[in-house]
């Protein structure tokens, strides 16, 4: 994701606030990346042939999508979500606005689109052959993830700006319950084939249990977890799925 980030200073050849980079490195013309008008004009008329490109020929760069993105992720530590601002955004990915707008159409949709990408491939799915040793990888995976410094800021400041933002709270929900879910599901599904719980188990419940607790300690109460606490978890989560 950091590949792409750029020093501060706008790229020769890519994005300002008036053009998206086309192929050849030219911006489109009357896109504020060309020769004046009559230059143009006069470029037109010499070559009998030349055409305006067409408005949706501009590439997307990647580099400069990676640059955005990773600049997201600072201002949201930085300064939280209240306080981003798309030309803050900007400004530290050292692209103009424009290049922003032309990826996501607001603050809200920027965020939501990062948070879901990293939501989805944040975890792994574990398959060790063991209800608890699948826990436990996934519980140490998750720990070492929130305790990172950003996230550690971020998280926190995101669910708390979602109560004030129905918006954001529902996208959030739906993005961190699908994904992190999605992988917990697979861990039950795996246990039930081997017959370690009832395939009949309450799955809400379950999946409950497993989820709940690691982003109780560290997300809520933000208590650092200590040293043998995911095998400690993954231990006791275990049993009581094998007796539900």
């Amino acid at each position: 994701m950091l590949k792409g980030m750029a020093s501060g200073t706008k790229e020769d050849g890519g994005e300002t606030d008036g053009a998206e980079a086309v192929p050849g490195g030219r911006a489109g013309a009357g896109d504020g990346g060309g020769t004046g008008a009559a230059g143009g004009s006069a470029a037109a008329a010499s070559s009998g042939k030349a055409r305006r490109a067409p408005a949706g020929a501009a590439v997307l760069r990647e580099d400069v999508t990676e640059a955005i993105r990773a600049a997201v992720f600072a201002e949201l530590a930085a300064v939280g979500y209240g306080r981003m601002s798309i030309e803050g955004v900007a400004r530290r990915a050292g692209v103009g606005k424009t290049a922003v707008y032309r990826r996501w159409r607001s603050k809200l949709h920027l965020v939501l689109d990062l948070v879901s990408a990293i939501a989805l491939q944040g975890l792994p799915a574990p398959d060790t052959g063991s209800l608890e040793t699948d826990l436990h990888l996934l519980y140490e995976v998750a720990s070492r993830a929130l305790r990172h410094p950003a996230a550690s800021q971020i998280v926190p400041d995101l669910f708390a700006e979602a109560a004030r933002n129905p918006d954001l709270q529902e996208a959030l929900e739906k993005a961190l319950r699908e994904a992190q879910r999605s992988v917990a599901q697979g861990v039950l599904d795996a246990a039930a084939a081997r017959g370690e719980i009832r395939a009949a188990v309450d799955r809400d419940l379950a999946l409950d249990l497993i989820t709940g607790p690691l982003y109780w300690r560290v997300l809520v109460v933000r208590t650092r977890t200590k040293r043998g606490y995911p095998a400690a978890l993954a231990k006791t989560v275990a049993a009581g799925l094998r007796e539900a």
